[in-house]
């Protein structure tokens, strides 16, 4: 699609048709795509028209300093709109438009925004008390073209809580990316129950790769699955391999259904050593591996320092606790991470103090 200049100095987009279709259906085709693109654009009016409406009646209640007052020109002005434009200026949507307004100050940011999330986009991101995790899934909605109920159950799975969790156990100097796994990821859409194998692991997530992805987060493509590779005559398989767009690089994964075992280190530290060889493009950044097991041994880990060869041990979940219980679960797992790196770069400086003795 190319654009085409207004008389008024405006953008019109100039959609393409097939040129062997009839006249009809091209016709139709323009008509249709022309309607796309005025909703986009009436979507992006209306939601950058509430954020100033937002940010109009926030300042005025700054200026004011009085809490009374901030209730009476709400209520009184909402009485005042209704009348005049309709009920969508109640004054429940009102005071949104004013939360919006304030959790979100940068016009730029909201402009962006308001041409690729819609109203109700905004509405499921308001609730969300802490600023980074807002935008967090703000950015998530927006690059992964998420509807409302996807961006609704992408919260709450806790996405970014648990991308926090990886990233607290990532100690400094480390060869590993921040913001770039979770901890632990949820698998429950795998339908797999009880006991089962690596290869129904892998089979399950073969069926259900969308959604895989989905879960990794922003930037991952599949590229293989069983990557056949030789070394001395010998065949050795990686379970999935795949590309993340952003970090430019290969992510080597494996999958274990069981807990950590030390002996996983060198296999995986291996396939690296082999990708940054055999597979790695010009232009790209150095191979990373990520090894999901159904249970972690921290301690072991933390020892084997895997993290300095660019490997990242994550635990998976096939079932998933309730809302509720799943943020009290992640709030311990991401404090007793905290407490172990804070304890990890003690010893580390103690070290340190040591070896200038």
């Amino acid at each position: 699609m190319t654009d085409l200049a207004r008389p008024d100095g405006g953008i019109v987009p100039d959609f393409h048709t097939d040129p062997t279709a009839s006249l009809f259906d091209r016709v139709n085709s323009l008509i249709e795509d022309g309607q796309r693109f005025a909703a986009v654009q009436a979507n992006a009016a209306q939601t950058l028209t509430y954020w100033r409406v937002g940010r109009e009646v926030h300042l005025d209640i700054l200026n004011e300093q009085r809490a009374d007052y901030g209730r009476e020109i709400v209520s009184t002005l909402s009485t005042q709109l209704v009348a005049a434009r309709g009920r969508g200026y109640a004054v429940r949507n009102l005071r949104r438009m004013i939360q919006f307004a304030r959790l979100f100050p940068d016009v730029e940011i909201v402009s962006t925004l308001s041409t690729q999330l819609s109203w109700s986009h905004i509405l499921e991101l308001l609730p969300i008390t802490d600023d980074q995790a807002r935008l967090f899934y703000a950015r998530e909605a927006a690059t992964n073209h998420l509807g409302v109920r996807e961006l609704r159950g992408v919260i709450d799975r806790k996405a970014y809580e648990r991308r926090e969790i990886a990233d607290s156990r990532i100690a400094p100097g480390s060869a590993l990316p921040l913001d770039t796994f979770k901890d632990p990821y949820l698998l429950d859409f795998l339908g797999l129950d009880g006991t089962f194998q690596e290869r129904d692991l892998e089979a399950a997530i073969m069926r259900e790769m969308e959604r895989f992805l989905l879960e990794f987060g922003t930037g991952f493509t599949f590229v293989a699955r069983q990557k056949r590779i030789i070394l001395d005559g010998e065949d050795f398989y990686l379970d999935l391999l795949l590309y993340n767009r952003t970090l430019r690089r290969l992510v080597a994964v494996e999958l274990k259904t069981e807990r950590f075992k030390a002996a996983y280190e060198g296999q995986l530290k291996l396939y690296l050593r082999w990708l940054d060889r055999y597979e790695r493009q010009p232009g790209e950044e150095a191979p990373i591996g990520l090894l999901l097991v159904t249970k972690a041994n921290r301690e072991q880990i933390e020892l084997l320092e895997m993290h300095k060869d660019g490997i990242m041990v994550t635990e998976y979940w096939t079932e998933v606790l309730p809302k509720e219980d799943l943020q009290d679960r992640l709030d311990i797992i991401l404090r007793s991470a905290r407490e172990r790196l804070a304890r990890r770069g003690i010893a580390d400086s103690l070290t340190d103090v040591k070896g200038d003795l």
